[in-house]
């Protein structure tokens, strides 16, 4: 096991104990940001909700960030469409790319589900080209799907 995978097995039992027995889903999501955002000192960490046809900015740690996003636009709004987490590793490449921060150099998104449809995604920039892989998708893809499990 890597290193990364070992941050990351410690991170989701972290994330396991502080959320065990929560009920408010902002809550949850915003400790949850705080708690990848620490651990990892990603540049911007955080979800975005889906309210009607939108993604609107939920709870998050970095700089400020875009409030709104439509279905099917930028990388949010790709996943969120296609229903299936993005990893990108220059922002720079992907087509219709939502610049919020030009500090922003790759980033990963993955949908929150709850009974079969997205609720949510979770949005991760790094200032560094290529930080996100495989590992990051499947652990945060296991993280985010024990945060959101039916109670």
């Amino acid at each position: 096991m890597t290193e990364k995978e070992q941050t990351y097995e410690l991170l989701y039992k972290q994330i396991q104990a502080l959320i065990e027995g929560e009920q408010d889903e902002i809550a949850v999501m915003a400790n949850v940001a705080a708690l990848i955002h620490e651990t990892f000192h990603f540049w911007w960490t955080g979800f975005y909700r889906v309210i009607g046809q939108e993604l609107v900015l939920g709870p998050f740690q970095g700089p400020v960030a875009c409030m709104h996003i439509k279905y099917g636009r930028g990388v949010c709004g790709t996943a969120w469409q296609e229903q299936c987490s993005i990893v990108v590793p220059d922002v720079e490449q992907f087509k219709g790319h939502i610049a919020c921060s030009s500090a922003s150099k790759s980033e990963i998104v993955v949908p929150v589900w709850r009974n079969d449809e997205i609720v949510a995604v979770l949005d991760i920039d790094s200032e560094n080209l290529a930080t996100f892989d495989d590992i990051d998708r499947i652990w945060l893809e296991k993280i985010v799907a024990s945060i959101h499990a039916e109670n």
